[in-house]
């Protein structure tokens, strides 16, 4: 069996142990899905969304990229926040980002990359700005753990100062914007305690005003 059937076995055999265990599940499945959740995480393989947090499909709506990031001219990112939040209405984004991220490791670097350099920017300007309090830190995992923190505290920012959130919160949407931080080598989800649900909590210089 090469490579590409063996997936499509592994497929067979998921799908019947979730008929097994709910016949009726994609069934439900098919007429909608109504997710109270929007994940904003990084495309690093050993981070799987919905299994991290005990979740099935249907009950969590992803956006994966290198790092984590949020960009205000990436326009798939910002459909997928426009689409969760204004068609799904969903109640909470959840930007996640990990530790021992190899994205934030290679804005921490010189090394060329190619296309990723430029992707990476953001988070390399993000490391300049904090460069000098990174250094007191003498380990280096520990730096680049700390910078995967600092990057996720970043992005969470960048949702809340977008329009579409913003939006949400002037129509009376409750919608919550949080930063949480994985654990590889453990497993474990951890709360940066960075959760933003009202214009008051930004910058006054991000808020906008009703449309």
């Amino acid at each position: 069996m090469n490579d590409l059937q063996q997936l499509f076995a592994n497929n067979r055999q998921w799908a019947e142990a979730i008929k097994e265990e709910d016949p009726a599940f994609f069934t439900k499945l098919a007429r909608q899905q109504a997710p109270e959740y929007l994940w904003i995480g990084c495309a690093d393989s050993r981070v799987p969304a919905n299994e991290i947090v005990g979740l099935l499909p249907g009950e969590l709506f992803v956006h994966r990229n290198i790092a984590n990031v949020v960009l205000h001219t990436d326009l798939n990112c910002l459909s997928v926040m426009q689409f969760a939040v204004d068609v799904l209405k969903v109640k909470h984004i959840i930007v996640t980002g990990h530790y021992g991220c190899g994205g934030v490791k290679a804005a921490m670097r010189n090394d060329q990359l190619g296309l990723s350099d430029g992707w990476l920017r953001s988070i390399r300007d993000l490391y300049y700005e904090k460069r000098n309090t990174l250094k007191l830190i003498a380990n280096e995992e520990e730096q680049v753990d700390r910078m995967c923190e600092l990057n996720v505290i970043r992005q969470v920012g960048n949702v809340s100062h977008t329009s579409i959130v913003q939006n949400a919160w002037h129509r009376g949407q409750p919608l919550t914007v949080h930063g949480f931080i994985y654990g590889i080598k453990d497993g474990h989800l951890k709360d940066l305690d960075v959760t933003v649900d009202s214009p008051e909590q930004i910058p006054e210089q991000y808020r906008l005003s009703p449309p």
